[in-house]
């Protein structure tokens, strides 16, 4: 099997997830999933599809497929600590990267909706 994700990879949402992460929930066949959903998430709240396809993420600008990354594996990893919360020493360690995790995507879509840092982002020219 491999990396089905465009925006990220499993071994972006596996380091995300932190070393207590569930083996199971970490696997690439669940990854695959959660980076799909994190994908759809962000195309809709952001009424875009940066990337339908790995070539169209790869022609995007640097700082355009960073940003991409780092919101889809912080919303993938989530679904990962969500899934089995066991492998961490407490509960409140995995709700506290429930919500690193949680500020790292909120901070990524702020950018990625709004119009104009998408159109920056797309062509790095300020409108």
């Amino acid at each position: 099997m491999s990396d089905t994700g465009i925006y990220a990879s499993t071994a972006d949402i596996q380091y995300k997830a932190g070393a207590n992460a569930s083996a199971v929930s970490k696997a690439e066949a669940y990854t695959n999933v959660y980076v799909a959903m994190a994908e759809g998430v962000i195309n809709v709240l952001c009424r875009k599809v940066f990337a339908a396809d790995a070539a169209a993420f790869t022609a995007l600008p640097a700082s355009t497929r960073n940003i991409l990354r780092d919101c889809a594996s912080s919303l993938a990893a989530m679904y990962v600590v969500l899934f089995d919360m066991s492998g961490y020493s407490s509960r409140t360690e995995a709700e506290d990267m429930l919500n690193v995790l949680r500020d790292s995507v909120w901070r990524d879509l702020k950018f990625l909706e709004d119009r104009k840092n998408q159109d920056f982002l797309m062509t790095g020219v300020s409108a």
